[in-house]
């Protein structure tokens, strides 16, 4: 699932990390556990997000389409935790595997559908290129 840069590809392989612990906490009903877990996602998904902007800018690469659909995922996310917060343990097995399946679907989907565009234009540059003024 490389997109063509180890930056992008990294985190990538990262949030994919973070969605499956997601998933098992939801599993959990830990919704103190679930809403850490929620903010911290949300910080790297933001950043991760900032980064791909920054080098898609860096390889000259129309980021328009992308950064729409970044704007439209996020804000699907801080529903979906909106939802998960007014819900405080009180959500079925349905509604867990409702929030772990679009998580899932989500970011692959995202990758796929998205990212995966980028990759001709990566491919031009250095797998380690790494632009300056990257998110942490």
């Amino acid at each position: 699932m490389s997109v063509g840069n180890a930056i992008i590809d990294s985190e990538h392989k990262n949030l994919l990390i973070m969605v499956n612990d997601l998933s098992a906490i939801i599993k959990t009903k830990d919704s103190a556990a679930l809403l850490l877990a929620l903010e911290q996602f949300e910080h790297w998904l933001c950043a991760h997000f900032e980064n791909e902007e920054t080098i898609a800018r860096a390889v000259n690469y129309d980021f328009a389409r992308n950064k729409l659909e970044h704007e439209k995922l996020l804000k699907e996310f801080q529903r979906m935790k909106k939802e998960a917060a007014a819900k405080n343990r009180s959500w079925s097995g349905s509604t867990a595997k409702q929030y772990s399946r679009f998580l899932g679907d989500w970011i692959v989907g995202h990758i796929m559908e998205e990212d995966m565009l980028m990759k001709t234009v990566l491919q031009t540059h250095d797998y380690s290129f790494t632009p300056t003024g990257l998110a942490q």
